[in-house]
């Protein structure tokens, strides 16, 4: 319980933060999911979804919602999965004609 105005203010402040925190991490988790997903079913997918899940990491980040170098690691491990999946695929195809 508030017992003064500016703690009652902090509190609707930090709900109303917390609100607004929240629907941007699951926005940034459903993205990242939808991106695991396709790198694991379709490459080209993968590709087309890797820059806006980049750009909602640094949104994400800038916003104060994630640390800096959290979304930098994100961002370098999302990278790593999707650039390792295309080598992948690119050398599944070229092998067969041998």
């Amino acid at each position: 319980m508030a017992n003064s105005k500016q703690a009652e203010k902090r509190i609707r402040q930090s709900l109303i933060r917390r609100d607004r925190n929240r629907a941007a991490m699951s926005r940034l988790r459903t993205s990242i999911k939808r991106l695991r997903s396709a790198a694991d079913s379709d490459v080209t997918k993968a590709r087309e979804l890797l820059p806006s899940t980049l750009s909602l990491i640094d949104a994400t980040a800038r916003k104060g919602v994630i640390h800096r170098n959290a979304a930098a690691r994100r961002k370098s491990r999302l990278t790593r999965l999707v650039n390792r999946r295309v080598e992948a695929a690119a050398s599944a195809t070229a092998e067969p004609s041998d």
